[in-house]
């Protein structure tokens, strides 16, 4: 489990931010944080808030602590790594109960102070960038505002796409039955993806292509390709009844009934390539992973 409870000597009737900072040697940011997450509770379970008076002898701290699965970094540099993340893995933990995501092997690696520096779908696989200490992540983070990376995905699409196409469509949300489902069209926020068939697959009558996303938004490369016909194979959102991605969102969707419904038990994308320049440094960095080229050709 990622977040432990930890039992901690107090000292009583001293205001709980000064012990973080004072006696735990907390830095103020994390210890604000714990604190004003409900983090913090005293022998009955209760939580404190950082202004309180510390009413006993022990407190205890709900403390995220990543365990691994065996899943390491490709790549590893003094500030950075990177991670080729397997499909049906979260990069965080969407509640204190999630069992397992990238974050654990993150912390477990590099420690507390390391963090993601984007993000990618649970079943989207392939590299995500991971900086190793705060300052690094806020350099990082700033450049992907500033779309100073260049990225490129792969995805197995349905049907035969023959030439290459730039997709500029807005994108919003349905606001139907689904509640995370976008659309594109001519209102929302600005979206661009490029898209370029690479190989076709006439007997399972699928496209293997390289979409490459100007903008960063949420769902933009699968809602892109659905929106011109050629749906991600897999996608269990876009292109499919209602009722298939109520079950799959409520995780109540067998893997037959995904694969009858969807033509796959996963999605068939992939953040295969990242090129941007760090600290003068130009990095250019390709995944080995090639289990979409295997589906492809199977």
């Amino acid at each position: 489990m990622p977040f432990t409870l930890k039992k901690i000597k107090a000292i009583k009737d001293k205001k709980l931010s000064l012990f973080l900072l004072q006696d735990l040697k907390i830095n103020h940011r994390n210890a604000q944080r714990y604190a004003s997450r409900g983090r913090i509770f005293d022998e009955s379970m209760t939580a404190i808030k950082p202004g309180d008076l510390i009413p006993d002898e022990y407190i205890y701290m709900a403390v995220f602590e990543g365990v691994s699965r065996g899943l390491r970094p490709i790549l590893e540099f003094e500030e950075f790594a990177i991670f080729d993340k397997p499909t049906h893995l979260m990069v965080h933990p969407i509640s204190k109960n999630t069992e397992y995501s990238l974050l654990d092997e993150i912390r477990f690696h590099f420690g507390e102070n390391a963090n993601l520096i984007h993000r990618i779908d649970a079943e989207t696989s392939g590299l995500v960038i991971v900086g190793k200490n705060k300052k690094s992540e806020k350099i990082l983070k700033d450049m992907f505002e500033e779309k100073k990376y260049y990225k490129s995905y792969l995805a197995l699409v349905d049907g035969k796409l023959e030439k290459e196409v730039v997709i500029d469509s807005k994108l919003e949300k349905e606001g139907k039955n689904i509640g995370v489902r976008m659309k594109a069209g001519d209102t929302g926020k600005e979206s661009c993806t490029t898209i370029k068939p690479m190989i076709y697959n006439e007997e399972k009558n699928i496209t293997l292509v390289e979409a490459l996303p100007v903008t960063g938004r949420q769902h933009q490369i699968r809602v892109h390709l659905y929106s011109i016909g050629h749906r991600i194979v897999g996608d269990p959102i876009y292109g499919i009844h209602d009722d298939i991605a109520e079950e799959y969102l409520n995780k109540t969707l067998s893997k037959d009934r995904r694969f009858n419904e969807t033509g796959s038990s996963r999605l068939w994308l992939h953040a295969n390539y990242l090129e941007f320049t760090f600290k003068g440094i130009t990095y250019k960095i390709k995944s080995k992973n090639n289990e979409i080229i295997k589906e492809l050709n199977s």
